[in-house]
């Protein structure tokens, strides 16, 4: 393996739009690349360096979903249930239809919202965390709006279609998070620990920061083309309630620290100290395709050709469709501000890379950092 292609590529968007950027590589459960570069703070040019926390966003859902799973695997919920059965104020749904006219009426919704709906993203949701519901929400509760109370919130908005017929990228994990706080009877965040990040020893993931992690969160940016620079824009605009624990983009983490998560499931579901989050079974339901005729339309982000979706995640399943040099089967996802995963059990790799840049570049960045990464192999 020669990694100088991985490095000087970070070297080259480090001096382009991106403030620092970082990869840690793994295979068969060993480190071995891990390079950064780039100021964790622009303005007082302070190099990024270990230890290093940051917004997650929708690296998020891949933890969600695992524990979601889980509750699945212990039978506790099913794929197939009605989401009304644990979380009754989704029973009675409406859909916003168009008319032929253009006019836009409120009808009854004649499908139930599935558990495996919120897996898949075909709900019916939106990503509009301004809407009327969950503002008014917001101020019911004094800024706090708890997990439960935001999925009370959401159920009061009109679908965008009759739940699954089409894929749309949404909330659905959000509401999966208030899902496994009912159905464990735990708080979403003290579930994860219980189950997933302390068993693991991660340390530094979470959705609330203690006074010593507080001192290694690091600035966010965002670029700005007019001024053809990265300027400070910290905090995290899915995060609308202090107490929200958001499963879609709610965490914050290092490098190290989730690429043990994610090498966890790149070796199905055992971690390399022999702890189980997931059984192998339940990582290979994850990373199958779960798009159908209704909804892979709807899944068309340029960067995503060649994978379909599964339970939270994107898994590839054509090479000449992706262009990409990762074998069928490799899955993962990445958050708001760049960073991205890769967990591929048939070549035993894990790939945790990292960024905090909003509008990341991530249709530029992500499919040439995977390519360049296979190639090292």
């Amino acid at each position: 393996m020669d990694f100088k292609p991985l490095a000087s590529f970070i070297d080259q968007i480090t001096s382009w739009r991106i403030p620092w950027a970082e990869v840690l590589v793994m295979h068969r459960n060993d480190t071995v690349f891990h390079y950064r570069n780039g100021y964790a703070n622009l303005e007082e040019k302070t190099p990024i360096g270990d230890g290093a926390i940051f917004n997650l966003y929708s690296m998020t859902k891949i933890m969600t979903c695992v524990a979601g799973l889980q509750l699945v695997e212990r039978g506790e919920m099913l794929l197939s249930d009605p989401l009304s059965d644990y979380l009754p104020e989704y029973a009675d749904m409406t859909v916003k239809k168009t008319m032929a006219n253009g006019e836009i009426r409120l009808e009854k919704a004649t499908r139930a919202i599935t558990v495996r709906d919120l897996f898949t993203m075909t709900a019916g949701f939106s990503y509009d965390v301004g809407s009327p519901s969950i503002r008014e929400a917001v101020k019911r509760t004094d800024g706090t709006l708890p997990t439960r109370d935001f999925a009370r919130a959401l159920a009061k908005e009109p679908l965008l279609f009759e739940p699954g017929t089409h894929w749309n990228y949404s909330m659905c994990h959000d509401v999966l998070g208030a899902l496994i706080e009912v159905v464990s009877g735990k708080s979403f965040g003290t579930y994860l620990r219980d189950k997933i990040t302390g068993p693991l020893g991660m340390n530094d993931t979470t959705f609330n920061l203690n006074d010593e992690q507080q001192t290694r969160l690091i600035p966010q940016y965002a670029y700005n083309d007019e001024l053809e620079k990265a300027v400070r824009l910290d905090g995290n605009g899915f995060r609308v309630g202090t107490e929200l624990e958001s499963g879609g983009a709610g965490l914050l983490s290092t490098v190290s620290d989730y690429a043990r998560f994610l090498n966890t499931l790149t070796g199905l579901g055992t971690s390399t100290e022999g702890v189980r989050i997931l059984s192998k079974a339940s990582v290979e339901l994850m990373r199958t395709d779960h798009l159908n005729e209704m909804t892979r339309g709807d899944y068309s982000w340029d960067h995503m050709y060649g994978y379909g979706y599964g339970l939270g995640v994107r898994t590839h399943i054509s090479k000449a469709g992706s262009g990409s040099l990762s074998p069928l089967g490799e899955f993962g996802w990445s958050g708001a501000a760049g960073c991205m995963a890769i967990m591929d059990p048939d070549s035993e790799l894990t790939v945790m890379y990292a960024q905090h840049l909003l509008n990341s570049q991530e249709p530029y960045v992500q499919r040439r950092l995977r390519n360049v990464i296979y190639s090292c192999l």
